[in-house]
This record gives C-alpha cells, structure tokens and sequence, in this order.
C-alpha cells in the first residue's frame, strides 16, 4: 500500500513535458508532449484573406518551425523559408525551415480565426471579440501544477474541423 501511494505521488509531482500555451502569463491550454511531437498553427491572414498554415515541431527543448504553406504571394509574405519552396495543390508550401521560435508569441485574433493542430483535431483559440497573444512553450512541470487545465481542456474540447 506504501508502495502504490508513493507511486501515485511521484507521478503528481515528477515533472513532465508538455506543451504550454498561456495568456496573460495563466495556462490556457496544456498538451502532453515529447521530442517529435509536432502541431499546427491555421489562420486567415489579415491582408490576402487566405488560409496559412505553419507546422511546428517539439525538439530537444524547443519549439521548432518546420514548414509553412499559403495559398497567395502579397503583404507579409516572405520570398523564401528553408530549403525548398514547392507548389502542392495550390498551395506554396516551404519545407525545411527548421527555425527554433522558442517561445512562441501569437496574437490569436477571433477575426482571423486562429486554430491549433493537435493530435490530429483542430482547436479553436480566438475569442469572440479578443485578440489574446497566446505564448507557446515546450517545458516540463509536475502534473499537479497542469491537472486544473487538463480538466478545462477536455470540457473544452472544441473540435472545429
């Protein structure tokens, strides 16, 4: 029984790594993470009023932009990320970029309907009205200090597609 009790202590207190998106310096939303785990940011830029997608990838530590992908050239765009610029069904898609962002800052506007790719499912992270800047970091804490915002999470999970 001494056994099991201090198994489950150490799995509430030993720190683990997650990905950590605050506002205003308060957890928002927590992600179990590792290296390789990798999401997506989407949103419709303000200026082309196109969807923009970039990848990120969690590596030793660090956020990592791997990739972003636009449908038009115009305000805002950059001539050429990484290694490799190819036209993937309409799409400008420019691949190994491999740039650490760490931390990374988004002003997550309702307007242009900012969304994270997570494991597979679309979260929607704008409010009606906001444009929250939301901090993005890959960092390891105990499970008790995330546990409140898993539980928010889950109740919150808003699938948008």
């Amino acid at each position: 029984m001494t056994a099991a009790i201090g198994v489950i202590a150490a799995v509430f207190v030993w720190p683990q790594s997650w990905l950590l998106i605050r506002e205003d310096g308060e957890l928002r939303y927590v992600y179990p993470a590792h290296d390789g785990t990798s999401f997506a940011l989407r949103w419709t830029h303000s200026v082309e009023r196109e969807n923009w997608i970039e990848r990120f990838r969690l590596d030793n530590g660090h956020i990592v932009l791997v990739s972003t992908r636009f449908k038009t050239f115009g305000a805002g765009v950059p001539a050429h990320a990484g290694k490799r610029t190819t036209l993937e069904n309409g799409w400008v898609v420019m691949s190994d970029i491999d740039r650490v962002v760490d931390p990374l800052a988004v002003q997550a506007a309702a307007a242009e309907n900012y969304s994270l790719r997570y494991d597979g499912v679309w979260h929607t992270l704008g409010r009606p009205a906001e444009a929250p800047i939301l901090t993005f970091a890959y960092a390891r804490a105990p499970l008790y200090r995330v546990l409140p915002t898993l539980i928010a999470n889950r109740r919150d999970s808003r699938g948008t597609g």
